[in-house]
């Protein structure tokens, strides 16, 4: 849906504050096109055009396509990976859970694949994302760390290798089966395999 023009400033001129209204309305706006026509055919004309902005008013505020994509697929951090259940394997039920419902919303499976692309040839844009979850990434370490020393999981357990095992398995399951649902018993499966390993 196209945002009213007279509700959004075209104009904004350089050094004026950043209107949350022109934001929002450009996140809007990136959101619905990337489910309507996919992240290759996604311009930032078009998303200025949807949004009643102009291109500067998103150059302001994103330095690239991927960035203002990234931003519309995962605007916050989901709630249930910031409130630990108490007990490990519950608490990387909630990871696995929460990555999962973030990673089949409509907008993320229609970034997913051309977002990877494009951070993958970008060094320098990868780490600006990904520095977008540098407070995520620590409450996983930090939970895990409080696991350690409640004797939960074992002392050489890295958080890192848990944050990507958790993220991977999840968009490796979209990447090869887009279609298909991932239900509670994925997560109840690739939970177990996480918590308790696979060898006798």
């Amino acid at each position: 849906m196209k945002a009213d023009p007279s509700s959004v400033d075209k104009a904004g001129a350089a050094g004026r504050p950043r209107d949350p209204r022109i934001d929002a309305a450009i996140l809007a706006a990136t959101a619905e096109l990337l489910v309507e026509i996919g992240y290759p055919n996604l311009t930032l004309a078009a998303v200025a055009e949807r949004a009643g902005t102009t291109k500067t008013a998103l150059y302001r505020r994103w330095s690239s396509k991927a960035e203002l994509v990234h931003e519309a697929a995962f605007p916050a951090t989901p709630t249930a990976l910031l409130a630990p259940a108490g007990d490990i394997a519950a608490d990387v039920r909630a990871m696995l859970a929460s990555t999962r419902d973030v990673f089949t919303s409509p907008v993320v499976r229609a970034a997913l694949p051309g977002l990877i692309a494009d951070m993958g040839a970008d060094p320098a844009l990868n780490a600006r994302v990904m520095a977008r979850f540098a407070d995520l990434f620590a409450t996983v370490r930090a939970r895990l760390v409080e696991a350690v020393h409640c004797r939960e999981v074992h002392a050489d357990v890295n958080p890192d290798r848990l944050i990507e095992l958790i993220g991977g398995a999840t968009m490796m399951r979209l990447l090869l089966a887009p279609e298909d649902v991932l239900d509670d018993s994925w997560v109840d499966q690739t939970t177990a395999i996480l918590v308790h390993g696979v060898a006798l």
